[in-house]
């Protein structure tokens, strides 16, 4: 999906791949579907004044996440789409939070929704205000129309209210192979049910004694069709309304009015809602008839929800994760949660990526997480700049280095340039060169030595010459090792005149060059090395335990040394740390002189080989 405005009619500067979504919308802007529409609830109304000033002809779209948790890569999917399709046809959309459920909803999920829409780089301002001048909708801001409109169904026979017991209720639906039985309070007269639904507003009936219901056909083949309920009695305190109200509309029976009241013209959601259109179809229908809200209605349009392998994307199991302290928190840097991407190293330009990248279908289909890894490296590639860091170190030392420069304790200053001139831009100013020193000591991988090396290894061994990258080229002639036979200094000589960028850089040829940090002026970081959250592709399949799946080495913290460059990062930067990986300075941890890094991405998929 290309993200960038256009004028409708307009040629596209870069052409865009067609998806039945972009036709749709093509098709109603050429034919004026909703050019004619016009308000026709009261001035007076909250949402009126909210929207009656409006251009009825522009498309809307809408993002309606109820605040009961945090948003997931899922979602950021559906804002891409939903903010990305208004921008791109000169059009809105709409934050809204669907607040109708006040039990399981806070103030501190308002904020983290607002934050994570703002941080993916979306709007939801009008054009003639100032981005972010606009507070979110809200479906609380409307429950007075819904009442309203709720009475309206009672007033022409298509709603009733019903006392039957939950259990009574379930048992009288019906399932796949058997059609429901009319409740025995299905019949009761308009002045009975007008009565009744006003008794359970004021509060004189128990949670749970009645629920509004629409009166549809209970033999329809579609249970969601069968009488479904539309308000239920509820004595919670909302985060915005507070107790002014004991009873709280359904979410399939606000969401279609929240849509006509801030007149959406395309309401666009994922397949799973895809039984509920009907109902979605027949309110309208009904509240045009009745004269509350105007034509044409909106109309509701199913894309596939995202299947990512690898995670899991259930609320309640996102949840259970937290409480039952499986991860640190919602921001986790495991956790497939936008907060938790984000403090991974994800920026949104991967993410806008990934959503273009994997498209828009109505057929439901796996993205192997790999893909979403490959987006964050290329994003990454041109504009992280490089460092040096040792994650699990050993010293070397240049035995000859007194010898060569006159004294042990001389250091002489490496320059390395921040991004590889291949990853700079046509015309693009490089960026800040990096210095770091080299010294008679020096940190490197322990893995970049082997006494007895295995066949086509080409680092350290005694008598082998590698390059220490950016300095000189030495020769391994042995190491030390303690008690346990474990190697605790890695010993080399130098060989003076082959520095890098000299004349004589290529007098010795070099089998490899590895990375290393100096003693002088290495920083030591934490390291957090994280890997996927779980071991198995598919984690919730069928009735498994999915914390059965759950990877016991997702996080691996090291006491590693960086570069200078590296130790002085801002929270949240992005680095490349040469042969290990994209990294991201801590969001939460990092500070100047102690240093945090989380791993965001290795550079090349290492999973796809994994049995």
């Amino acid at each position: 999906m290309n993200l960038t405005a256009s004028t409708p009619g307009a040629e596209a500067p870069n052409p865009r791949p067609s998806n039945f979504l972009r036709q749709i919308i093509e098709h109603d802007l050429a034919s004026g579907t909703y050019a004619s529409r016009r308000w026709a609830g009261s001035p007076g109304d909250a949402a009126h004044q909210a929207t009656g000033t409006i251009d009825p002809a522009r498309i809307r779209t809408r993002l309606p996440p109820e605040p009961n948790g945090y948003l997931h890569v899922g979602h950021a999917k559906s804002i891409c789409i939903n903010f990305g399709l208004a921008q791109e046809y000169g059009g809105v959309c709409h934050l809204r939070f669907d607040d109708t459920n006040p039990e399981k909803e806070d103030t501190e999920y308002v904020n983290s929704i607002i934050d994570a829409v703002k941080w993916l780089g979306f709007d939801w301002a009008q054009k003639d205000q100032a981005p972010g001048s606009a507070a979110p909708y809200q479906a609380s801001d409307y429950f007075g129309f819904m009442y309203r409109a709720a009475e309206s169904l009672i007033e022409s026979g298509h709603a009733y209210v019903d006392e039957q017991s939950a259990e009574e209720m379930r048992a009288n639906r019906g399932d796949f192979g058997r059609p429901g039985v009319d409740s025995p309070f299905r019949s009761r007269t308009i002045e009975e049910n007008l009565a009744r639904f006003r008794q359970m507003r004021s509060g004189e009936l128990a949670d749970g004694a009645a629920v509004l219901r629409a009166k549809i056909d209970m033999a329809s083949p579609n249970i969601n069709m069968r009488d479904p309920a539309i308000y239920r009695i509820r004595r919670a305190t909302h985060h915005h309304t507070g107790d002014a109200w004991c009873i709280y509309p359904m979410y399939t029976f606000a969401h279609p009015i929240e849509d006509a009241l801030e007149q959406i013209t395309h309401s666009i959601c994922t397949l799973e809602f895809e039984d509920q259109r009907p109902f979605y179809d027949w309110l309208m229908e009904r509240l045009c008839a009745s004269g509350l809200l105007a034509a044409p209605s909106p109309k509701q349009y199913e894309f596939a929800r995202l299947n990512l392998t690898y995670v899991v994307t259930s609320k309640r199991k996102l949840a259970q994760l937290v409480t039952q302290d499986k991860v640190s928190g919602w921001d986790d840097p495991r956790m497939p949660t936008i907060v938790g991407l984000r403090r991974r190293g994800y920026t949104p330009e991967s993410l806008k990526l990934f959503a273009e990248r994997i498209g828009v279908s109505k057929s439901d289909s796996w993205i192997d997480y790999s893909t979403l890894e490959g987006c964050l490296r290329e994003d990454l590639e041109n504009k992280a700049h490089r460092g040096m860091a040792v994650l699990d170190p050993v010293k070397l030392v240049l035995t000859n280095w007194g010898e060569a420069f006159g004294s042990d304790a001389y250091t002489e200053d490496c320059v390395q340039p921040a991004l590889p001139h291949s990853a700079l831009a046509e015309g693009q100013t490089p960026p800040p060169e990096r210095v770091f020193k080299i010294g008679q000591q020096v940190w490197i991988e322990r893995e970049d030595f082997e006494e007895v090396p295995p066949k086509g290894y080409k680092r350290l061994f005694p008598g082998n010459v590698v390059r220490l990258k950016g300095g000189y080229v030495i020769e391994c002639t042995g190491c030390l090792r303690d008690a346990t036979g474990r190697v605790t200094e890695v010993h080399a000589k130098v060989i003076p005149g082959t520095k890098s960028g000299t004349s004589g850089a290529d007098s010795v040829k070099a089998k490899a060059a590895i990375t290393w940090v100096g003693v002088s002026d290495g920083v030591p970081a934490e390291v957090r090395l994280y890997e996927r959250l779980f071991m198995q592709a598919h984690p919730d399949a069928g009735d498994q335990d999915f914390l059965q799946a759950l990877n016991p080495d997702s996080l691996k913290v090291v006491q590693a040394y960086v570069e200078p460059s590296l130790a002085m990062a801002q929270a949240d930067q992005k680095f490349q740390f040469e042969r290990h990986g994209y990294f991201v300075a801590d969001r939460t941890d990092h500070a100047p002189g102690k240093p945090v890094f989380n791993r965001a991405v290795g550079l090349k998929d290492s999973w796809g080989k994994q049995p």
